[in-house]
């Protein structure tokens, strides 16, 4: 059952105040409702220390994490929570002094780096440390301490130099893990596979409730509280949804066991919302608030860098990571700034709302900023890891087929001005990953997908879900219909699990690796389909 929470009153009343829009861009404003009076006080101490010794249980049960590899840099990452089921994770309102440690090894016999971090009360005992002025290119070992309790060891790695040539990289890409749906059997195994880097592609969590059994988990060994068994508005409730979350075993391994580079879609705040317009009919003010409460909790639970802490509603995600020459990664966000779903959002047939050229999937300074940073680019690879369907995808082989108002088919005009500055900047091997969809794709994309002789510009590589849509099929029921009426699509499976991405001076390499099934534990993995593409030769085939 759905439950209406109330935001505290003087956020609310300021919110209407303020205005939506002076809300969204007026920097004081921002502050006033990014919960200012919750923030830690700079160059003060915000709340009293806490003795470790009065910490009788394991602080550590969500795991470690690293994030956004740079060439002489890291991000770890964790959070305390003794009883991450209860709204203060069952800590007091103190600080935490957490040590970490950097190792060549595991053992940790070879420390590089030492240092202490404060966890504060205000970011529910988060913490973010970034280490700098290490080697490029390097796998180190990390680990907290928070007095005599040790968390589990973290693996992760720096980036290469900036001019570095390398030979290769692999990627792993992943995205839309419903907890309801199923359980996290992907990520065991993608803890074992040999990754530099993964790329989480949005819908890390939902905001649906999730009953006691867990959904279509159907837990026979336990009962998870009923502070579950609601959908997600305030931060608090953010909070506990990402400590659910990250109580599963197959997340925390494959946290530990690579670093992720995270950006969202939409389940982390709302289904489908658009900008600032929310999915349903409630206040703007109403939905800004929950907006700055997700972004928040977002913030805290991920491996995220300083940049990225939001000022209210408002979260600067997008951002720019390179792999020496080899790879250029420009992370989007597509939520954050779009218009509004045209036509009521859904399937609808294609017409003058949905291909106005006003329209926007980027927002105009986010689409700048992508074509400036390939202008610049001497990378080989120019990969743009986002959200949603990128290459047009009819849903039947005739002439009344209809369209995705929340893929970038709802926003052509965006589409091909991504399109056009990617030629205007002479990128050659343009390769998009994806995620929202529950199904594994290989898209080739096309200058135009209604000509299949046409240029093909890129390839789309689409990661299936982890759990959301529960077991799935290899050949969904509109298998025949979405293949014919789009020959560029060159791979659909509906099997839950992961990509890999090797990426190689002159060619890539997709495996699409999938799990028999999700709603019960252990299955098996195996690759469902393995394509190449040839650097300066656009397009998917077998491998």
């Amino acid at each position: 059952m759905t439950h209406v929470h109330q935001h505290g009153d003087e956020l609310r009343a300021a919110a209407r105040h303020f205005g939506r829009r002076r809300f969204l861009t007026v920097t004081g404003a921002a502050a006033a409702l990014a919960f200012a009076v919750n923030l830690p006080a700079a160059g003060s101490a915000s709340a009293a220390e806490l003795n470790p010794a009065g910490i009788t249980e394991n602080p550590f049960t969500l795991g470690v994490a690293s994030g956004d590899p740079l060439p002489g840099s890291v991000l770890l990452w964790t959070r305390l929570a003794p009883r991450p089921f209860e709204p203060d994770g069952g800590l007091p309102r103190s600080r935490v002094a957490v040590r970490w440690e950097l190792a060549h090894d595991e053992r940790f016999a070879r420390t590089v780096r030492r240092g202490k971090a404060t966890a504060h009360p205000e970011f529910q005992h988060s913490v973010h440390v970034e280490v700098d002025h290490l080697d490029p290119d390097r796998i180190y070992f990390y680990r907290f301490r928070v007095g005599d309790w040790i968390s589990p060891v973290g693996r992760t790695r720096t980036a290469p130099a900036a001019g570095a040539r390398i030979s290769g990289l692999t990627l792993a890409a992943v995205s839309c893990q419903a907890y309801h749906d199923g359980y996290f059997t992907a990520y065991g195994h993608l803890a074992q596979e040999d990754v530099d880097v993964v790329f989480h592609l949005g819908d890390y969590l939902y905001e649906y409730a999730v009953n006691a059994t867990g959904g279509a988990r159907a837990y026979t060994d336990r009962r998870l509280p009923a502070v579950f068994n609601r959908e997600t508005i305030t931060l608090e409730d953010y909070r506990l949804r990402y400590a659910l979350y990250k109580s599963d075993p197959d997340l925390r391994a494959a946290h530990a066991a690579h670093p992720f580079v995270v950006t969202w879609d939409d389940h982390e705040t709302e289904n489908n919302y658009a900008g600032e317009i929310p999915e349903n009919d409630v206040p703007p003010e109403e939905f800004l608030l929950r907006r700055a409460a997700a972004y928040r909790a977002y913030w805290e639970n991920q491996p995220l860098r300083k940049p990225q802490q939001p000022e209210g509603p408002d979260m600067r995600l997008y951002r720019r990571l390179r792999f020496g020459r080899l790879a250029q990664f420009d992370i989007l966000d597509t939520r954050q700034y779009r218009s509004n779903q045209a036509y009521g959002d859904g399937w609808q047939v294609p017409g003058p709302e949905s291909e106005d050229p006003s329209r926007t999937m980027t927002g105009a300074t986010q689409e700048r900023w992508l074509l400036d940073g390939w202008r610049a680019s001497d990378a080989r690879w120019n990969v743009l890891p986002q959200q949603v369907v990128f290459a047009e995808r009819r849903n039947v082989p005739t002439a009344d087929f209809k369209l995705s108002m929340d893929s970038w088919d709802g926003y052509p005009a965006s589409r091909q001005r991504i399109l056009d500055g990617a030629a205007a900047a002479g990128v050659e091997n343009l390769m998009v990953l994806t995620g929202d969809v529950h199904v594994g794709y290989g898209l080739d994309i096309k200058a135009d997908h209604r000509d299949p002789a046409s240029r093909t510009l890129g390839t789309e590589i689409v990661a299936t879900s982890i759990a959301s849509g529960k077991d799935g099929a290899d050949r969904p029921a509109n298998y025949d219909a979405l293949t014919t009426a789009n020959p560029h699509m060159k791979f659909y499976n509906g099997r839950r699990g992961y990509v890999t991405v090797a990426l190689g001076e002159r060619s890539a390499r997709a495996d699409f690796r999938t799990v028999s099934a999700v709603t019960t534990p252990g299955a098996p993995v195996t690759t469902a389909g393995s394509f190449v593409t040839e650097a300066g030769d656009p397009g998917l085939k077998p491998a």
